[in-house]
C-alpha cells in the first residue's frame, strides 16, 4: 500500500501546493484580492471538479483490467476515458460563462463580483487540460506508474510559483495583474501539467492508446462507463457543493469571514490531500484484488488504507489545536482576519479526521466499482445533518463563522460513519469485477 501511496500523496500535496501559492501570492496584495479569488475558485471548483469525478470511473475499469491482466480491457478504458473527458470539458465550458450573473444572485459582496468573475472566465481555459490530466493521473495510478507524475507535479509548482510572481506582481515586463495573474498562471501550469504527464508517461501509455480502437466509440460501454462515474460526480458535487454553501453564508457575513474561511480552509485542504492519496492508492489495490478475484487481497488493502489516512489526520490535527495563530500569520497580516482565521483552524483540525476517513472510504468503495451508495451517504450527511447545523449555529447562535464550521464537522462525522459501514459490509460480501462492455453492469453479489 506504501509503495502506491507514497507517490499519490506527494501528487496529491503538490497539487494543493500550487493552491497554497497562489493564496500566499494573492494575500499579499490585498484582503479584497485574496477573498475574491477565494470565491472565484470556489465557484471554479464547485463545478468543475464534480465532473472531473465522473473521469474517476477509471479507478474501477482500468485498474480492475490490469488486475484481470485484460490488455484490451486497460486500452479501451483509458481511450474512453479521454474521450469523455473532451465532452465534459465542452459542457463544463458553457457552464462556467455565466458566472457574473449567478454570483449576482448569490448576494455576494458586490466589491468582489467582478474579480471573482475575470478568475473563473480566465479559468475556462484550462478547463480542458485539467480534465485531460485527471484521465492521465487515473491511467498511471491504475498501472502503478506514479514515478513520472511526481516529477511533472514538481516543475508544475516551480512554474506557476514563476507565474504567479510574474502576472500577480508584474515582473519581467508584464504588468501586474494582481488576481486575475493568478488565474493566468494557474491556466498555464494545467497545460504544463498535462502535456508534460503525457509525453513522460508515453512510454507506458502508447500501448493502449495506439492504434485507437473503434469499440471505444461504441455507445453502450460509454454508458456504462457514465452510469458508474455519474455516481462518483455528484458524490463529489454534493461535498463541493456543501463546502461551496458554507463559503457562500461566509460571503454573506462579510469579505473578513470570506477570508479567514479561505485561509483555514486551504490549510485543511492541504493535509486532505494525504488521505485523498491513501484513498485513491486504495482504489488501486482493491481494483486490482478485486479484478484477480482475489477478496482476502481486497479486505487487507481496505483495512491498511483506513488506518493510516486516518491516523495522519489525527497527528495533523493535534499541531492545528496547538498552532492557529501561527498558521493564520503565513497566509495575511490583516489583524481581523488573521484572528478568525486563527479561531476556525483549530475546528479545522477536528473536521479533518472525519474528512480524511471518509476520503479512503470512497476510495475502498471506488476500487470495487461500489459508487452508488456513497452517493446516497454524502447526501445525508451533507445535505440533511451538516448544512442545517451550519445554518442553525452560524447565524442563530452568536458563534458566526465559527458556528458554520461546527456544523460542517457534524455532517462529516455522520458521512465517515455511514462511510465505514458500507466497507465493512461490502467486504463480508462477494468481490467480483465490474464489466463495462455490455449494456448490463455486474457489480459484487451486494446489492
Amino acid at each position: 500500500m506504501s509503495r502506491i501511496a507514497v507517490p499519490v500523496v506527494l501528487a496529491q500535496v503538490g497539487l494543493m501546493l500550487m493552491g497554497v501559492v497562489d493564496t500566499l501570492m494573492v494575500g499579499r496584495v490585498s484582503a479584497e484580492a485574496l477573498a475574491a479569488v477565494a470565491l472565484g475558485n470556489l465557484y471554479f471548483t464547485a463545478l468543475v471538479v464534480p465532473a472531473s469525478g465522473t473521469l474517476m470511473v477509471l479507478d474501477a475499469v482500468v485498474s480492475q483490467a490490469v488486475g484481470a491482466q485484460d490488455h484490451d480491457g486497460v486500452a479501451r478504458g483509458i481511450q474512453r476515458g479521454f474521450l469523455l473527458s473532451l465532452l465534459l470539458a465542452v459542457v463544463m465550458s458553457i457552464v462556467l460563462l455565466p458566472v457574473r450573473g449567478m454570483l449576482v444572485l448569490l448576494h455576494q459582496p458586490p466589491v468582489l463580483v467582478p474579480i471573482a468573475s475575470a478568475y473563473v472566465l480566465i479559468s475556462i481555459v484550462g478547463v480542458f487540460p485539467f480534465l485531460g490530466f485527471v484521465v492521465l493521473r487515473q491511467s498511471l495510478q491504475a498501472m502503478r506508474q506514479m514515478r513520472v507524475l511526481v516529477v511533472v507535479i514538481v516543475v508544475a509548482n516551480l512554474m506557476n510559483a514563476l507565474l504567479n510572481w510574474v502576472f500577480v506582481y508584474g515582473h519581467l515586463g508584464i504588468t501586474a495583474m494582481g488576481a486575475p495573474g493568478s488565474a493566468w498562471a494557474t491556466v498555464a501550469s494545467r497545460w504544463l501539467m498535462a502535456l508534460l504527464l503525457l509525453t513522460f508517461g508515453w512510454r507506458a501509455l502508447r500501448g493502449h492508446l495506439l492504434p485507437f480502437r473503434r469499440e471505444t466509440l461504441h455507445l453502450a460501454p460509454l454508458l456504462a462507463m457514465l452510469r458508474l462515474g455519474v455516481p462518483i460526480a455528484l458524490q463529489q458535487g454534493i461535498e463541493f457543493g456543501a463546502f461551496g454553501a458554507i463559503g457562500v453564508l461566509m460571503g454573506v457575513l462579510g469579505t473578513v469571514e470570506m477570508a479567514a474561511h479561505q485561509i483555514a480552509l486551504n490549510l485543511a485542504s492541504l493535509t486532505f490531500m494525504v488521505p485523498l492519496g491513501v484513498g485513491a492508492a486504495a482504489a488501486v489495490r482493491v481494483g486490482h484484488a478485486a479484478g484477480a478475484g482475489d477478496a482476502e487481497g481486497a479486505r487487507e488493502s481496505a483495512r491498511a488504507a483506513i488506518v493510516s489516512g486516518t491516523a495522519f489526520m489525527a497527528c495533523t490535527a493535534v499541531v492545528f489545536l496547538l498552532m492557529p495563530g501561527m498558521f493564520a500569520a503565513l497566509y495575511t497580516s490583516d489583524v481581523p482576519v488573521a484572528a478568525l482565521a486563527a479561531a476556525l483552524i483549530p475546528v479545522a483540525g477536528v473536521f479533518q479526521v472525519f474528512d480524511g476517513a471518509q476520503a479512503v472510504c470512497a476510495g475502498v468503495l471506488r476500487g470495487l466499482g461500489d459508487t452508488k451508495a456513497p452517493f446516497f451517504i454524502n447526501l445525508a450527511g451533507f445535505w440533511l445533518v451538516g448544512l442545517p447545523a451550519s445554518i442553525g449555529l452560524g447565524f442563530h447562535t452568536r458563534l458566526g463563522a465559527v458556528g458554520l464550521w461546527w456544523g460542517f464537522v457534524a455532517g462529516l462525522a455522520a458521512v465517515a460513519a455511514l462511510l465505514l459501514l458500507r466497507v465493512r459490509n461490502r467486504m463480508r460480501g462477494g468481490i467480483a469485477r465490474t464489466h463495462v462492455e455490455s449494456d448490463i453492469m455486474h457489480f459484487a453479489t451486494d446489492p
